[in-house]
């Protein structure tokens, strides 16, 4: 009984947001995917279903009933896949051999106990409030980040060093990522972001997870991750969205990165996603946003960790490797060969990078540049330590 009220509260609240469509439960995912494949279960214990590309969450929406997946655009000029070494089996479900067939797109199964995992039914899906850099300041998300501002912005692209670091309570999280970002840091905030996270709350596990997120009214009522909304369409038969990332790196030995790339269609408008060698994973209709309808303002490349504070002390959840940015390659996680995306759709080193770490004795970051990595940081920390009480 409890467990059929929390979902029946869950649907309710779902009414609320500003997109037509709930976002994706146990409950509510299953007529959506009557005609699907289920795979077997992964080694992380997640349930994929393969479903029909026309029939994926993003579809729900009015604006986007009856159509389907946009082709392919075309890449930023200066674009290069062969320098990302990362291949489709980069995700523990495909390492049994499994996939998608054509016209499918693999979908992370929302279960119960992803629903129950919730702080709050109102919040299932959706990063805690406060999530960006200028809000960080008695909100409980602590930042090291590199960013641009003051032009305007079509897209970004770097390389992410993936860890596994250690996460020590439930509604905290670890994550590495882009920020796309355009509109005033109040209620009309846009921001589209991916990367890898951690989060016990959201997957019931500490594995790294390729992720997605964005919102339009700064993380209040739209927007969620990955496909728990009507928003991104995905359009890659070989990816997962919020699924385990492998291998990832380990202290003093393997390193290993992901490609991401975002950017603005310059004749759709929409915002594309890839990652690795030329995978595109899908798009952000461009209807979604207001600001981001038009440009992005500032790009944000880094380092968030939530601290909850729920032992008195400052959390011991780790931010990239868990180290120190002055401890180099190896021990420290990394970012390289930053770039953005001007107006005529070129790929573009980033110039005039502002560093923040909010709170440099618990996680810091520095920069650097060279030309193999063109511009890097090294980044995180441990949290609680001698000098972050």
């Amino acid at each position: 009984m409890l467990l059929a009220a929390f979902v029946a509260s869950f649907l309710l609240a779902s009414t609320s947001f500003l997109l037509s469509a709930p976002p994706i439960t146990a409950e509510n995912f299953k007529p959506a995917t009557l005609e699907y494949q289920k795979l077997n279960n992964s080694p992380d214990g997640d349930l994929i279903d393969c479903v029909l590309s026309h029939l994926q969450p993003a579809f729900d929406h009015h604006k986007l009933k009856g159509q389907l997946p946009l082709d392919p655009p075309e890449r930023p000029r200066g674009y290069n896949s062969s320098a990302d070494s990362v291949a489709e089996s980069f995700q523990l479900w495909r390492q049994t051999g499994e996939s998608c067939p054509e016209g499918t797109v693999p979908i992370r199964r929302t279960t119960e106990q992803d629903i129950l995992r919730a702080s709050s039914v109102q919040r299932f899906g959706r990063k805690p409030l406060k999530s960006i850099r200028r809000d960080s300041t008695g909100s409980g998300h602590e930042h090291a980040v590199v960013f641009v501002n003051g032009e305007q912005y079509y897209g970004a692209k770097a390389n992410i060093n993936v860890w596994a670091p250690h996460v020590s309570d439930q509604y905290e999280f670890s994550l590495s990522q882009i920020w796309v970002i355009s509109g005033s840091f109040n209620h009309d905030l846009n921001t589209i972001e991916a990367g890898w996270q951690v989060s016990p709350e959201l997957y019931g596990d500490n594995y790294p997870r390729f992720f997605t997120y964005w919102t339009t009214d700064a993380y209040q009522a739209t927007g969620c991750y990955n496909l728990l909304c009507s928003g991104f369409v995905q359009t890659n038969n070989k990816i997962a969205i919020g699924a385990a990332i492998s291998p990832r790196s380990y202290y003093n030995g393997r390193q290993f990165d992901v490609g991401l790339m975002i950017w603005k269609d310059p004749r759709h408008g929409n915002w594309w996603l890839e990652i690795g060698q030329g995978l595109l994973v899908g798009y952000w209709p461009a209807f979604l946003f207001s600001h981001l309808g038009s440009h992005a303002s500032m790009i944000q490349f880094g380092g968030e960790i939530v601290n909850t504070r729920s032992t008195g002390f400052h959390t011991s959840t780790q931010m990239g490797s868990g180290h120190f940015a002055e401890e180099g390659y190896g021990k420290a996680s990394y970012f390289r060969n930053l770039q953005i995306i001007d107006w005529d759709n070129s790929l573009l080193p980033v110039s005039n990078l502002h560093l923040l770490a909010d709170h440099p004795n618990c996680y810091d970051i520095r920069q650097g540049k060279n030309k193999l990595w063109g511009n890097y940081f090294y980044y995180g920390g441990p949290g609680r330590n001698v000098h972050c009480p």
